[in-house]
């Protein structure tokens, strides 16, 4: 468990750091573009890789998602502009271990509607975040993620969610941001998973767009 929790730990160092290095760019009139060339860089000059680049044909080195994208954006020449909102996420393979981190940056001034929905997302990561422990079950991080966020009149992206995460890029479990206290497995010592919850401002159905 040690050796899983210090690899995960300097790799998700990197993602973070990663993220640290896009905030001081994100600002309108930049590609998204310029974004994944920083990600890339950094990543690789700690001599890590960027986990996203070529999984599974996945064309980047980092995912950049805005506006009504929910996840999985891929960078290109999109100009960001004033009032926009995107989430970039990261992940960084170092030695052998897996860390994966995304943040959502407000492009100059944002609407009072989006700003409520970061920090409404934010919150309810922590809120569930501080409930985990050995024996917690998987459904009660749903609960407490859904029970939160429709309370202030959002919805829950049903179709995405977080994993089980170390060697592997995506592994068991599945971590749902919805669901019922008392459901699904039971949390042990020594596992290793994300919770990231996407939510809407309308319905929470997705739909793929033709670049998958």
């Amino acid at each position: 468990i040690l050796e899983a929790f210090e690899g995960t730990r300097k790799a998700g160092a990197i993602a973070s750091g990663a993220l640290d290095q896009v905030a001081k760019i994100v600002k309108p009139g930049i590609k998204t573009e310029e974004i994944d060339k920083l990600c890339f860089e950094f990543i690789n000059d700690n001599k890590a890789y960027s986990a996203p680049l070529l999984y599974r044909g996945y064309p980047k080195s980092c995912c950049t998602s805005t506006n009504h994208v929910v996840c999985h954006g891929i960078p290109s020449d999109k100009v960001l502009k004033n009032g926009d909102i995107i989430n970039v996420d990261v992940t960084a393979f170092k030695d052998g271990w897996h860390g994966d981190t995304s943040r959502t940056f407000e492009i100059g001034e944002v609407s009072i509607k989006a700003k409520k929905l970061v920090s409404t997302t934010y919150e309810a990561m922590m809120k569930a975040i501080k409930i985990v422990k050995d024996g917690v079950y998987l459904g009660d991080i749903g609960a407490t993620i859904q029970n939160y966020v429709e309370a202030e009149g959002f919805s829950v992206v049903q179709d995405f969610c977080g994993h089980g995460i170390g060697q592997q890029f995506h592994k068991e479990p599945n971590v749902l941001h919805y669901g019922k206290k008392g459901t699904g497995a039971r949390i042990k010592a020594g596992m290793i998973f994300t919770i990231e919850p996407m939510i809407n401002l309308g319905k929470f159905e997705t739909k793929i767009l033709n670049d998958g």
